[in-house]
């Protein structure tokens, strides 16, 4: 940095930053960060109205290239501007519907009214932190909460990225505790219990996939017999099923949902909304509703590609699984001649009487009527994907091997599934006293 005359007839080095005192007053400074995209000097000019200032702002600019986190030069953006571009230009075009709903909603609904005003470089954890605590004020979870802040730590990491942030503050901001639910996966008897009574079902083997080989609701729910060869014992699961929001299709989404905006709040003795909060009224311009809109589009129940590669994989079906699958197609084949033309062909597994696609609430509601049956504990779904992971624990599959039928892309992912559960816990014991306490 040159800040006193150099002798006559010398120059400072190429790229070294300059301060000095302009004709207006200000102090000003000059800083070479580098090239821009067209080749031409990357110069900074900033204007401060003392010298100490301006001397902080250029060794500021000066750490930022030296660290190689240099700001790409023009005006900047202001957060509402970059999360709009991000979720619509980056994100939704390489995301599932669903996914892109949630992002949106948490763009949208909080962080664009919470934060959006702010530019892009000036953004705080501080920031961040208020927004979540103001999120938790008006009754929403900590989990919810968390979720907007995972959605701001993405979007801001593609800013990074592409040199439009020197660094993430997301990544500061302390996000909400929340407390990890609890899993306990079935025990080898409780499962037992569940496929016997699952056999007795119609559809009983699609609680059998779950058990044994731990597929997700919606890999369950979309297999096609065209994917299953059960001579070979195999499975494929490249796509799923998925419920899409709708979307209207009027002119006047507002006045489209009139009949459904909620009004005024919920009564203190409300007992509509007991698992939640209850939900607060309508904005006035609100629109949602778009399930009753004549024009809807874009919803119900849609194939999907899988959300990863892992987990378009193929999965070995254990042969009494296989029995049972064959005692399933025979069953739907009696199904579709009885049904006649009112069955609706698309080589589902597993569908309603007319052959139509199962609706994910509906499975939902046969699982807990099935451990009701079996006189097991309640618990979700998705704890039968616990159950058969751990399940492979306790045979010794190795973790690269586990990877591959759970459809998992990293490894980490088996500390959240597999369980040391009482039949690993003896083992090992015996395997200690043996050890230890052997006759010789």
């Amino acid at each position: 940095m040159v800040r006193k005359k150099r002798p006559e007839g010398t120059r400072a080095p190429n790229g070294a930053s300059s301060i000095y005192l302009g004709s207006d007053g200000k102090w000003h400074g000059r800083i070479t960060m580098g090239v821009k995209d067209n080749g031409e000097p990357d110069r900074r000019h900033v204007k401060r109205a003392s010298e100490t200032e301006v001397l902080k702002a250029v060794r500021e600019l000066e750490r930022q290239r030296d660290s190689g986190r240099v700001v790409k030069p023009g005006k900047a953006w202001t957060l509402e501007k970059w999360l709009i571009h991000w979720l619509e230009n980056i994100a939704t075009p390489a995301i599932t519907p669903n996914a892109a709903s949630a992002y949106g909603y948490a763009v949208r609904k909080w962080l664009i009214p919470g934060l959006g005003a702010h530019r892009l470089d000036r953004l705080q954890p501080e920031h961040l932190e208020k927004l979540y605590v103001n999120m938790q004020a008006q009754g929403r979870s900590a989990g919810y909460a968390h979720q907007v802040h995972r959605t701001a730590r993405t979007a801001l990491n593609v800013a990074v990225a592409r040199g439009h942030l020197a660094s993430n503050p997301a990544k500061l901001a302390k996000a909400p505790h929340v407390e990890e639910q609890e899993v306990e996966p079935f025990t080898i008897e409780e499962a037992q219990r569940i496929l016997r009574c699952a056999a007795k079902r119609r559809n009983g083997a699609r609680f059998a996939i779950a058990l044994a080989l731990g597929l997700r609701k919606g890999e369950a729910l979309g297999l096609k017999w065209s994917r299953i060869d059960l001579d070979g014992g195999f499975l494929r699961t490249p796509r799923q099923l998925q419920r899409h929001k709708w979307a209207h299709g009027c002119e006047n989404p507002n006045a489209c949902g009139t009949g459904r905006h909620k009004t005024k709040p919920c009564k203190p003795t409300c007992k509509q909304h007991r698992r939640k909060p209850c939900p607060p009224p309508c904005r006035p311009d609100c629109v949602a509703h778009a399930s009753t809109c004549p024009q809807r589009h874009g919803g119900g129940l849609k194939e999907v590609p899988v959300k990863s590669r892992a987990g378009r994989r193929a999965v070995g079906i254990p042969k009494p699984l296989i029995v049972q699958l064959r005692a399933h197609k025979e069953a739907q084949d009696a199904e579709r001649e009885h049904a006649g033309s009112e069955w609706h062909e698309g080589e589902w597994v597993f569908t309603q009487p007319n052959g139509r696609t199962i609706d994910p609430r509906r499975d939902h509601d046969e699982w807990k009527q099935l451990l009701g049956e079996a006189g097991v504990r309640d618990a979700r779904l998705h704890d039968a994907r616990h159950t058969a992971a751990t399940i492979l624990l306790v045979m010794g599959v190795t973790p690269r091997a586990v990877m591959e039928i759970m459809g998992w892309s990293q490894l980490s992912m088996t500390t959240r599934y597999q369980h040391m559960v009482s039949e690993l816990v003896t083992r090992i014991a015996d395997q200690v006293g043996g050890l230890l306490w052997e006759d010789k």
